[in-house]
């Protein structure tokens, strides 16, 4: 049994005991340790996906250790197709958050600290096998998430973070109560008692009703994180408080957390209570598609209307997953990496500007792509990829989405395509008052175009836009059999 996994999760965790090893007052210092302990975990997470074996569905490099034998707690780790790319998405935004965090100054160790921990929280979420392990490592993710808003964030960042905070426990409180009674009531043929997610899929089926409840409880934690519609108010308070690479942490990883807990767990675990619940969660997640958009369309703050486009595009994803075809929940698993990589540039993008002028007002701006036309194009480019434009990576996770749906749910398939008009009508609506028409306030005239910090930020996640926008079978090869084990167990 190699360690990889485990190394890939507690890389950013050692990291960060080293950094209290720095002096707190030499920023450059603690600003190049961040970077570095980020990009080795990348550079170390990343022989995974050509050593991952595209062709079983089984779990990959698995690690397992016995923690508490007598609970039927396990430490235990895999990897397979559908979280694959999630933890390699994990792994390339970190080095590019600490880059995207020029702007902050106050507590820097304590920043790059909290966001190392943030790190191994999210990463030991999509590798843990054993639903005990999952619920701690989905804890430990809160804790430096609830700091980085609540110390580094905006003006009324207390409120937001204390609303994240709340919103994310009361979902949790009631996945535990679920993962308990799973516990107890699971009895598997010499071992008894097992919190093994595996074991449990295997030797484990509830009665129809039971799963029901289940699923209830586990979906409204993971509806929560998503943010389905009508759980989604936190979103856009803890996004627009957040510091920008708190907002792109948010955007990138944390919102995938929900639709992987679906895909991962919810789902697979109670195929009854999908039957049950399928068609309100196809509803709220078309609602949370058209009311997303809508609701961004009137919003005059930049990040606060990425914010809500986030709730739209997540509506996508939740409408593929439970479409429940191959070209459908293809497109969702594409789709979360696609939000990640677009609307985690978009906060980027937006927080180059809010570091030179300090507003984040539509109205406050005008004529930009005088001053900053390098700025100006990249800002272009991604938003084409969030808007969907063909070549670009957004049009390959909504187009298999919305193929996928259509042959199961036609109604629904059609009402979700509205949202990709109105996401054109609010980008580009920003994106003309913004960048085009003449300079009418002073400050703006001066504004200075990408520097290398920022150029080095935005470059990577500019090749992947295109990559996977023009070969995406790269990267959909990889999660094709994991997907179709999926639908075996939950397509009815």
């Amino acid at each position: 049994m190699t360690l990889w996994l485990t190394a890939i999760i507690f890389i950013p965790f050692i990291g960060a005991l080293l950094l209290l090893a720095l002096p707190a007052s030499n920023s450059k210092a603690l600003r190049i340790a961040a970077f570095a302990i980020m990009t080795v975990d990348f550079i170390v997470s990343l022989p995974l996906f050509f050593a991952f074996d595209s062709s079983t569905a089984a779990f990959q490099f698995v690690e397992k250790i016995d923690w508490v034998p007598s609970m039927g707690i396990s430490y235990h780790l895999g990897i397979d197709g559908i979280s694959l790319l999630l933890v390699l998405l994990t792994t390339f935004l970190g080095p590019i958050v600490v880059l995207g965090s020029a702007a902050v100054t106050k507590s820097l160790r304590g920043y790059f600290i909290s966001m190392l921990i943030l790190q191994t929280g999210m990463l030991g979420t999509f590798l843990a096998l054993d639903l005990f392990l999952f619920y701690v490592f989905w804890e430990v993710m809160l804790i430096p998430m609830y700091f980085l808003i609540g110390i580094w964030g905006g003006v009324e960042r207390i409120y937001a973070a204390v609303k994240f905070f709340l919103y994310t426990m009361v979902g949790s409180l009631l996945m535990l109560v679920g993962i308990l009674w799973i516990y107890f009531n699971t009895n598997i043929p010499g071992v008894g008692h097992s919190f093994d997610y595996t074991l449990i899929m295997q030797h484990s089926s509830f009665d129809v009703q039971a799963q029901i409840w289940l699923f209830a409880a586990f979906a409204l934690a993971f509806a929560i994180k998503v943010p389905m519609f009508p759980f989604h108010t936190w979103l856009p308070d803890a996004h627009v408080q957040a510091p920008t690479a708190g907002s792109v942490i948010l955007a990138g990883v944390l919102l995938k957390m929900g639709t992987y807990g679906f895909i991962r767990f919810a789902m697979p675990l109670f195929p009854d209570g999908v039957v049950y619940f399928k068609p309100l969660m196809l509803i709220l997640a078309v609602i949370g598609i058209i009311y997303g958009a809508m609701v961004s369309i009137v919003q005059t703050d930049m990040k606060k209307l990425v914010a809500y486009s986030s709730v739209s595009h997540l509506g996508f994803v939740m409408l593929g997953l439970f479409a429940l075809n191959t070209q459908a929940v293809t497109g969702a698993m594409i789709q979360m990496v696609n939000h990640g990589l677009s609307t985690g540039a978009l906060f980027l993008l937006v927080g180059v500007l809010y570091d030179r002028r300090h507003t984040r007002l539509i109205a406050d701006y005008g004529g930009v792509a005088k001053v900053m036309p390098m700025y100006a194009t990249i800002f272009m480019i991604v938003m084409l990829s969030s808007v969907g434009v063909p070549g670009l990576n957004g049009f390959v996770g909504e187009f298999l989405i919305l193929l996928g749906a259509y042959q199961t749910a036609p109604i629904f398939a059609i009402l979700g395509a509205t949202g990709v008009i109105l996401a054109a009508v609010y980008l580009l609506w920003m994106y003309r008052r913004v960048f085009f028409g003449e300079i009418t306030h002073e400050e703006n005239k001066s504004l200075k175009d990408l520097n290398l910090t920022e150029w080095a930020s935005l470059l990577p996640i500019l090749v992947f836009i295109f990559w996977i926008g023009i070969h995406p079978n790269t990267f959909l090869t990889k999660m094709t059999a994991s997907i179709e084990s999926f639908l075996t167990i939950v397509a009815r």
